[in-house]
């Protein structure tokens, strides 16, 4: 597979190699050199790892809203 190299020094991922990497619109890719060739890895992003880490209850909206109106008014006071 090829692609051209714009002015900008832009190019055009594949349609095949965006399908298999499963790439999407904001993902970072990280650029290394080894052996004097270009590795592109998609990087992972690593808040997924925390996913379900953190049990939560239900919380109670109006409480919440009301003790963050207060540490509001207590920081310029």
């Amino acid at each position: 597979m090829q692609s051209v190299i714009t002015s900008k020094f832009q190019t055009t991922i594949p349609k095949k190699v965006r399908e298999s990497l499963k790439l999407t619109i904001n993902d970072t890719l990280e650029w290394k050199i080894e052996r004097g060739k270009t590795v592109v890895i998609p990087v992972q992003k690593r808040f997924l790892n925390y996913k379900n880490a953190i049990k939560t209850g239900a919380g109670k909206i109006e409480e919440d809203i009301i003790l963050s109106r207060n540490r509001r008014i207590e920081k310029y006071l």
